[in-house]
């Protein structure tokens, strides 16, 4: 069965030049496209979409209803996924996103959509409940380390690594103790360790565990353009 996908954006252009894109894609299927937050509300409950790909800003308000949709399927139907498009490179609004976990949510630039098999990954991704970063929102969070030419995990131990990569599957102290036979107390130093050796150290602290998690998704991702 094909990915039954619902399109949001109050852009016309983007809306049938991404439904254009998806017929040729076979595993694919666009079943709505809607140009607000009300409509695109109403078509997830009509016609029960595995994966909404929408705008971050669309009328009513023109402010963060891809976000406020993300957060509602979330308590109401947490198996579909959220492909959010934004022209803005910032790491707040991925934050936003991912604020109660990243999986089957992705952030993506919209320059994005014109690259068939980019977009194509990101609604295949969070269908099966992965994640996907545009490489650009976290540029800003790597590049004081990349300008020195080393990565923004190198100094980190191999079960500091560990720890982060449960972190970024969005499992919680108890899971990561759990899965990497530790206890509670230990992977919260290690978890402090991880924020002061990435420079998180002045940040709210859920949003300290979240850029953490951007940080080593952006690292893990096979182009970081």
């Amino acid at each position: 069965m094909p990915i039954r996908l619902v399109v949001a954006d109050d852009s016309y252009i983007i809306r049938e030049g991404v439904r254009e894109l998806a017929r040729g894609i076979e595993d694919i299927e666009v079943v709505a496209a809607c140009s607000d937050f009300d409509t695109l509300k109403a078509a997830v409950e009509r016609d029960r979409p595995d994966v909404v790909l929408t705008d971050i800003r669309m009328p009513p308000t023109n402010t963060d209803e891809g976000i406020r949709m993300a957060d509602s399927l979330r308590r109401t139907d947490p198996d579909v996924g959220v492909v959010v498009l934004s022209q803005y490179a910032d790491a707040e609004y991925a934050l936003a996103l991912l604020d109660k976990g990243a999986a089957g949510r992705a952030y993506l630039l919209k320059e994005r959509v014109t690259d068939l098999d980019q977009l194509a990954h990101a609604i295949r991704e969070v269908a099966r409940g992965g994640s996907v970063i545009d490489p650009k929102v976290v540029e800003n969070l790597i590049a004081s380390r990349t300008r020195q030419g080393r990565g923004p995990l190198v100094d980190l131990t191999p079960r500091e690594g560990e720890v982060l990569a449960d972190v970024a599957q969005g499992k919680n102290n108890a899971a990561i103790a759990a899965d990497l036979f530790l206890t509670e107390r230990a992977v919260e130093k290690h978890i402090n360790s991880i924020f002061s050796k990435l420079g998180l150290t002045e940040e709210k602290a859920v949003h300290r565990r979240v850029r953490a998690a951007l940080i080593y998704l952006a690292e893990q991702a096979p182009d970081k353009r």
